[in-house]
């Protein structure tokens, strides 16, 4: 008699054990830190008890933006404002392999518009900085090519020249990614209806970034000096928001692997000439593949 009830006690004692251990590791977590790249539905955040946490989105996961003086208020948003640099806050639950599963992320913003900015002053920073290079090695093969005596060095950097050139036409950086492939999409004044002819370059490159793993696609629209600055600035939101459309449609690109459509309106003039065929390059919505430089490397 004693002996089963010092095994029924024992039992008992075992299910309440494992269901605390159920009842924790379901339970609700909250994390606020700082996204540091994305992998299509997967978030590498960084917090201040931890440089890198997991945390997968899904189909449900709300994401909003706080509104208001007091931020009381939250406006429902697409995951694809997630970029990196942005602070975020993150309630859900954890998963067998102890990654964040997000219900809700928040965040401000006059945050999001920070991050933006920074990535696109990054990638600014990195074109000058290729462009420099560039000037200097034309110089270097310039003064070697004069000088008879160090024509075997010239030769060599003019090989090394081509191995950078190569290298750079297919993994141009941005941030913490490689720009694999892109397409320029012009437009008429004043306009932001997509020419129809650019919508098979679009879907064909919307196919060949789904056979690139961990890719993400942006979409970076300009606008011409002509016009009051904010005009051109909604000029060229509409536009990334047209491209970004057929690529959502036609190309059946996965919302999670869409970065947010960048309205850069004004700035970024790639010719500051205002005759009319000078300014049509400005009108310009640029689309590119990226790949996460963490994922390319294993």
């Amino acid at each position: 008699m004693t002996c089963r009830r010092s095994i029924t006690i024992t039992s008992i004692t075992v299910l309440c054990v494992l269901l605390a251990s159920s009842t924790i590791a379901s339970a609700q977590a909250k994390l606020e830190g700082v996204i540091k790249g994305r992998n299509g539905e997967q978030i590498i955040l960084q917090t201040a008890d931890s440089p890198k946490v997991i945390v997968l989105l899904t189909d449900s996961t709300d994401v909003g933006q706080f509104q208001g003086t007091l931020k009381a208020r939250t406006k429902r948003m697409s995951m694809a404002a997630l970029v990196p640099g942005l602070p975020i806050k993150v309630e859900g639950t954890y998963n067998s392999e102890n990654q964040l599963v997000a219900a809700t992320i928040r965040f401000k913003g006059n945050d999001l518009e920070q991050a933006q900015a920074i990535q696109a002053g990054l990638a600014e920073t990195r074109k000058q900085a290729q462009k420099n290079t560039e000037e200097l090695e034309k110089q270097n093969a310039e003064l070697a090519a004069q000088n008879a005596a160090l024509k075997e060095q010239s030769e060599k950097l003019a090989a090394n020249k081509a191995e950078i050139d190569a290298a750079v036409a297919r993994f141009g950086q941005l941030d913490d990614y490689y720009i694999l492939d892109e397409v320029t999409v012009y437009f008429a004044n004043g306009k932001v209806k997509v020419d129809p002819k650019y919508a098979p370059q679009l879907v064909a490159l919307a196919e060949k970034a789904k056979s690139i793993k961990g890719y993400m696609v942006q979409v970076k629209g300009y606008a011409s000096s002509s016009g009051s600055a904010s005009l051109n600035q909604k000029l060229s939101e509409d536009r990334a928001n047209n491209v970004a459309n057929i690529l959502l449609q036609q190309g059946h690109v996965p919302l999670t692997n869409m970065l947010a459509p960048g309205a850069m309106g004004e700035s970024r003039q790639v010719v500051k000439d205002k005759a009319a065929d000078s300014e049509a390059e400005n009108r310009r919505v640029v689309v590119r593949i990226l790949q996460n430089k963490g994922i390319a490397g294993l």
